[in-house]
């Protein structure tokens, strides 16, 4: 895992300088070894910068930049079959200095030009500077496990790991995207493909981002798409034949992230997704495993004995961690400069923490996010469903009609209960739009717009993100499909993704997913949708794997997710930081919140009169990013 860098500057104004800032500001994701390529020619400065977390061939041969005749490459990620398209290549000819998979990319692209990257395995971000055709190029993963953000304008073409490498140059434009704010506070993090900043956008998952230096032109080219992969005929095989396949690919995917020349763990919450990665691996490798669980004080967010149980069960050297509050406290000031955009997930706590737990025994630590996004693992799938089938068509629109006419700040009694306002007005919606996929989107938002507007004076509602990408998909797939395909595409994509990202590189940790392997993807996409979601029973295909490696009793319990007591925080040790960034006069001052508006939301907060904890730590976390990044605390 490391940090990339770089720019095609067609006004010279970037020199060598800017390329090291750029690259050195994110140290921590490759601590081993820098490399810096620059060069003037006619019509730019180019800098193509990397920073090295050593996994693969630990020797100086698998440093970066990398050359080979007129190709230059700069690389985040790994290549899990690189091996195997090794050996194709030395059948061609082709001969190898290293042991790496950075050589096995550039050579590939070699031989086969863009087209390598459909035998690619793995997650990555790489950047090509193909002197011949004098293009560069940026390819992003399939699944976006890798980030790769890019910026233009002024004739200025950034590319970058992480948005702080931006901030390090005085050219940059680092203005605030203003519906980019209004998706963050609607969902919690900022929707691709846009970023906090109104001229840096995310590179595609699934795509190749060119740019003709001598035209300045770019071309976008998706290479793959989850959207095809459900669109593609759904298989007619046995719910047996099914599982027997699954189980095949997910020892197959698991085996490939083990793959190191260094130790290698697993973060294991003792839920489905880490049970089944930590079982597979039990049983077919040959190493004794280490896992990892941090474990919460408050036994009411407390999973870590049940991580026990399995760490058991599987013999593992296995690490629990349980945290005090002031511990797990420590690192809120540090969030804005881990995650250099608004995320508003409180789990990044844990996340952060167990990567640091990890991090002192391992390099390598296998996480197993995407489970409930690619085998239905959600609640809010099926209550997708259900709001939007209640009652007759009619009888829904005549009703959210009525509830739009009612302000629920002013019914007695539930206008107490927790987030009563918000949830009345998104049952009203749902009812509105009688569609189960626009339902899940309503779920999912934290604020709507009714309330956004009073938060934010002239925030636009127009947002355009991947939520509308189901309009794609073909009548082979039915509503649960679809919600999975968009869920893909949003909540794991922007959320989920980034938090282990961040938190495991903020202490130079790899951080490998999998359940994203995309052959396993591609599968579960294909499977009807009853496979995966029984009439009372989630994850149903990956369950039935399972169970063959763990007793079913020792994972029938509710669902618990991996987050933090912050509602207690809010009020106890939080509270002077919620005080101090939520001030009306500092509000005022900023411009950009109505301070009346989030002073009647702090006030009912405090005073418990049924106020989302969630909406204030968003607001609490976008604050400590706006006086990091734009504007230094008073």
């Amino acid at each position: 895992m490391c940090g990339i860098a770089g720019f095609i500057d067609l006004k010279k104004d970037l020199e060598e300088l800017d390329l090291r800032r750029m690259t050195d500001v994110m140290a921590y994701r490759g601590p081993d070894s820098s490399g810096y390529h620059f060069e003037k020619i006619e019509d730019s400065n180019i800098g193509l910068g990397h920073r090295r977390l050593s996994i693969l061939d630990l020797s100086e041969s698998g440093s970066q930049p990398y050359y080979f005749q007129d190709l230059i490459l700069i690389f985040n990620g790994e290549i899990y079959n690189f091996h195997e398209i090794r050996k194709n290549l030395e059948n061609d000819g082709y001969e190898f200095e290293s042991n790496s998979d950075t050589e096995v990319i550039i050579k590939s692209y070699h031989r086969k030009g863009l087209d390598c990257i459909e035998d690619f395995i793995g997650m990555f971000a790489i950047v090509i500077y193909d002197k011949r055709s004098n293009e560069i190029h940026l390819i992003r993963d399939r699944a976006g496990v890798k980030p790769l953000f890019y910026y233009w304008k002024n004739d200025k073409f950034l590319f970058a790991s992480e948005l702080k490498a931006f901030c390090e140059l005085k050219h940059f434009d680092n203005q605030v995207d203003q519906s980019s704010i209004t998706s963050y506070f609607k969902y919690s993090y900022v929707t691709s493909p846009h970023s906090i900043y109104k001229y840096v956008k995310n590179v595609d998952p699934g795509s190749i981002l060119t740019f003709r230096i001598a035209d300045r032109e770019f071309r976008s080219t998706i290479y793959w798409s989850i959207i095809e992969a459900y669109n593609k005929p759904k298989l007619s095989i046995s719910f047996t034949e099914a599982s027997e396949r699954l189980e095949e690919l997910l020892i197959s995917s698991c085996n490939y992230r083990m793959i190191a020349d260094v130790p290698v763990g697993i973060f294991l919450s003792g839920g489905y997704d880490s049970t089944t990665v930590t079982s597979i691996l039990a049983q077919h490798h040959s190493k004794k495993l280490k896992t990892f669980t941090i474990g919460f004080e408050n036994q009411s967010f407390d999973e870590a004995k049940y991580a026990r149980e399995i760490a058991d069960y599987h013999g593992t050297d296995h690490t629990e961690h349980y945290i005090s509050q002031s511990e797990a406290l420590r690192i809120v000031p540090l969030l804005p400069e881990i995650y250099d955009e608004p995320l508003g997930d409180n789990s990044v706590i844990p996340t952060t923490l167990v990567s640091q737990l990890a991090k002192e025994s391992v390099t390598v630590a296998l996480s197993s996010d995407a489970g409930d996004e690619i085998f239905a693992g959600y609640p809010r799938y099926e209550q997708a469903m259900r709001y939007s089938s209640i009652f007759t068509s009619p009888a829904r629109k005549f009703l959210s009609s009525v509830m739009n006419g009612v302000n629920p700040d002013q019914i007695p009694f539930f206008n107490r209960k927790q987030n009563f306002s918000t949830r009345f007005e998104k049952i009203a919606k749902i009812w509105s739009n009688n569609d189960p996929i626009k339902a899940l989107e309503i779920i999912m938002q934290f604020n709507t717009d009714k309330a956004i507007s009073k938060m934010i004076p002239g925030s636009s509602n127009g947002e355009v993100n991947y939520f509308q990408e189901y309009k794609s998909l073909n009548d082979s797939n039915d509503p649960l499909n679809m919600m999975l395909a968009v869920d893909y595409l949003t909540f794991l994509l922007d959320n989920n993704l980034p938090k282990v990202d961040r938190a495991s590189m903020s202490v130079s940790l790899e951080s490998r997913e999998p359940l994203l392997d995309h052959r396993l993807v591609e599968f579960a996409a294909t499977l009807p949708s009853n496979y995966k979601k029984g009439p009372f029973n989630s994850k149903r295909i990956l369950k039935s794997v399972l169970y063959k490696y763990v007793p079913k009793a020792m994972m029938e319990r509710p669902k618990q997710g991996f987050v933090s007591p912050i509602r207690n925080w809010l009020q106890g040790a939080l509270r002077e930081h919620v005080q101090h960034y939520l001030d009306p006069n500092r509000l005022g001052k900023q411009g950009i919140f109505d301070p009346k508006e989030i002073q009647r939301m702090t006030n009912n907060f405090v005073e418990g009169k049924g106020e989302n904890a969630q909406k204030i730590w968003h607001l609490l976390v976008f604050q400590l990013w706006y006086y990091r990044w734009i504007e230094k605390d008073q």
